[in-house]
């Protein structure tokens, strides 16, 4: 696959196919319908050839072909790519949860994220897994998230939920409640501060982004009263960002945020816990939010919802979120491209002086 430097080349679209007993291959194929699309990237779906066929036909889809091929270099662009992971028969139970879905899962992401690191694709995105059933020796995380930090050696990174200008990410992610307020530390939260910051600045194209801080105790902790963290570890990662020059403002009480659109006057928020940003997140931005992991050398985004077992095989899913995901990695691809020319070439008209807020 020839990758030509210049703005023509159509970014490579790696694709994991997820769960099979899920939506991920409807929304997949819902996606790429529209050949226009193709006009844009082109994607290479990492999956099984027999469950893509069994979809199609269950969805009643006729007038759809995926381009079967064995190795990512063999893409063809204007065509639907779909590397074979999996040849054999596989058992597909329809919105359940089974060791052959996780293992199938597995494989995909594995081999994606092979293709990944030597260049086969530029960006990857994934079609939600069952984070119980892909458990196995091989895969012993809580998620993409985790996994990918560990494959590209990252001990840094940010689960950050994106929607047009609304971007929420979470110091904590996916443990049990009753941890979080052990693992929050002023370090910890100023390390995410900067990851956070530094994502607007090269991904988002903003240049100097305004950043929320979300408190940990109804409140904001109202002065102590319901609670230290917010005086003794909040405030000071807050104060120590401000005098790193990072605009980091809060802790906020997380309620009167939202309810009053406070976060609609910020580029980033930061929420200390995983639903206190994702509930807020998903109530705004369901249908077309995205999954993006700051911090990682690569980029990778998701659709924000699940598997959704219960309306699989229904056509009732839509393919928003995925569709977005898949923007939404290209945009941040071509954004690191032209942060990088710019701080290569520092006297380029426009540079990073420019009064331009967003791209």
């Amino acid at each position: 696959m020839n990758k030509s430097t210049d703005k023509e080349h159509l970014i490579n679209v790696g694709i994991t196919h997820g769960d099979i007993n899920g939506i991920g291959y409807e929304i997949i194929i819902k996606t790429l319908m529209d050949n226009r699309i193709l006009d844009l990237f082109t994607p290479i779906i990492y999956g099984c050839p027999k469950v893509a066929s069994f979809y199609r036909k269950a969805l009643n889809i006729v007038d759809f072909n995926f381009n079967t091929i064995h190795k990512a270099e063999a893409a063809i662009p204007k065509r639907s790519n779909l590397v074979s992971i999996y040849e054999q028969d596989a058992k597909i139970d329809i919105g359940t949860s089974t060791p052959v879905a996780g293992e199938l899962a597995y494989l995909a992401l594995e081999a994606a994220v092979s293709d990944l690191k030597d260049g086969h694709i530029d960006v990857l995105v994934t079609a939600p897994i069952n984070k119980k059933n892909i458990q196995s020796p091989l895969f012993d995380f809580p998620g993409h998230t985790e996994y990918l930090a560990q494959k590209f050696n990252v001990r840094d990174y940010l689960m950050l939920m994106v929607c047009d200008n609304l971007r929420i990410g979470v110091v904590t992610g996916h443990i049990p409640l009753h941890e979080v307020p052990l693992k929050l530390t002023t370090e910890l939260i100023l390390r995410k501060i900067k990851i956070l910051n530094e994502s607007l600045i090269k991904d988002f194209n903003i240049q100097k982004p305004k950043i929320a801080l979300l408190g940990l105790n109804p409140h904001a902790g109202d002065n102590g009263l319901l609670g230290l963290e917010e005086e003794q570890i909040i405030i000071p990662a807050v104060n120590q960002a401000m005098n790193k020059g990072i605009l980091a403002y809060g802790p906020y009480p997380a309620d009167g945020f939202f309810a009053s659109s406070t976060y609609t006057q910020f580029d980033g928020v930061l929420a200390m816990y995983h639903d206190q940003g994702m509930l807020p997140f998903k109530t705004l931005a369901f249908d077309s939010g995205v999954n993006f992991t700051a911090g990682l050398p690569v980029v990778r985004t998701s659709p924000a919802h699940g598997t959704a077992y219960d309306i699989a095989g229904k056509d009732m899913a839509s393919p928003d979120s995925f569709r977005a995901a898949i923007f939404l990695a290209c945009d941040i691809y071509r954004n690191r491209q032209m942060y990088a020319e710019l701080n290569a070439n520092p006297l380029k008209t426009g540079g990073l002086t420019s009064e331009k807020s967003e791209g």
